[in-house]
């Protein structure tokens, strides 16, 4: 046998093996770090099927909400097991690219016994959706009810409550809400419980505080983490002043360690490690609460452990991580490693 047949025999052979093995002959570069334990999900319209998935976010039930370019909002258990969908209201402008769960109002207040926290026992958690080509954040109930009262946007503009092309929105402690917005605006609003307009700051360009799509956003210990992706960038802010304060900036545009190719959604794990999810370079970088670059997994392709422009990225209660391999139409579950 010729050297050239005996290679594509080798390759075919190896086809039917673990991935590890194709590596281990040469045909494809090894996958950087663990292999998913749990890989689910296909293109499709059906029920567990997507179309290019969006955004993906995580309840304290452990159950996972995904919205894809339909329109729909899926909700599973962490196995991929279905259990609920909706559509949001419009999608004839876009679908949403960004989802976040608001915790109950009563998670911060202090009493000797539940029977003491007015309204115990009622669900008054919420999906924040990021309903981003019709300008506005969306409100539901985890159940799928549309809280139309509790919209905040909804009026293209630049005029403090107007909005760009919506992002993402976060809440912290307080029940206020953070909005980003891409396109001219590249800034963050502040908005009090009720809605109201507290403040903004951000704008478009590459100096510190400034962004250039403002892609996800997660509030932790009264800080503000900003993917500002376009920017190859995280941005931390200091949420204790009444303007947010620039706190400090990671990363730089590249593909080595520490560095960015459009940052696209962030998580954090149990060890307050900081999860990110990188679009352009389709792999997930993890670092310690100081910035300092702890591993990486991932590579661009279509087998297990590999990624297709990977839009987001949770931790569930177990520290599994999920992601969201958008262009694959699937979801990945990777035990963190320790």
């Amino acid at each position: 046998m010729n050297q050239p047949n005996r290679r594509k025999v080798l390759c075919d052979l190896a086809t039917v093996a673990a991935w590890g093995s194709v590596a281990a002959v040469g045909c494809v570069p090894a996958v950087q770090g663990p292999l998913p334990d749990l890989v689910w999900g296909r293109r499709g319209m059906s029920e567990g099927r997507f179309l290019k998935p969006r955004a993906i976010t995580i309840d304290d039930q452990d159950r996972l909400y995904i919205v894809d370019t339909t329109g729909r909002i899926q909700v599973f258990d962490t196995d991929g097991n279905f259990i609920r969908f909706w559509s949001t209201p419009e999608t004839k402008n876009g679908r949403p690219t960004g989802l976040a769960i608001q915790s109950s109002k009563n998670d911060s207040l202090k009493a000797e016994s539940k029977s003491e926290v007015k309204g115990a026992g009622v669900d008054d958690r919420r999906l924040l959706v990021a309903d981003t080509h019709y300008y506005r954040m969306l409100s539901y109930s985890l159940d799928g009810t549309l809280r139309p009262e509790e919209q905040i946007g909804g009026k293209a503009g630049h005029l403090p409550g107007d909005f760009a092309f919506v992002t993402d929105a976060a809440c912290d402690s307080e029940g206020c809400f953070y909005v980003g917005e891409y396109n001219a605006s590249d800034r963050i609003q502040k908005f009090d419980p009720d809605g109201n307009f507290l403040t903004q700051w951000g704008g478009n360009g590459t100096a510190p505080g400034k962004f250039v799509r403002p892609q996800s956003l997660v509030v932790r210990d009264n800080v503000l983490w900003v993917a500002d992706s376009c920017n190859h960038r995280i941005q931390r802010f200091d949420l204790t002043p009444e303007t947010p304060e620039l706190i400090d900036i990671w990363g730089q545009p590249g593909n080595l360690q520490g560095q960015f190719f459009y940052p696209y959604d962030i998580a954090f794990a149990s060890d307050g490690s900081l999860l990110v999810i990188e679009y352009k370079n389709d792999r997930v970088q993890r670092f310690d609460p100081d910035g300092n670059w702890i591993a990486s997994w991932g590579g661009s392709g279509f087998e297990p452990g590999r990624l297709n422009q990977p839009w987001g990225i949770v931790v569930d209660s177990r520290d599994r991580v999920h992601i969201l391999d958008s262009s694959n139409h699937r979801i990945q579950r990777i035990g963190l490693p320790v």
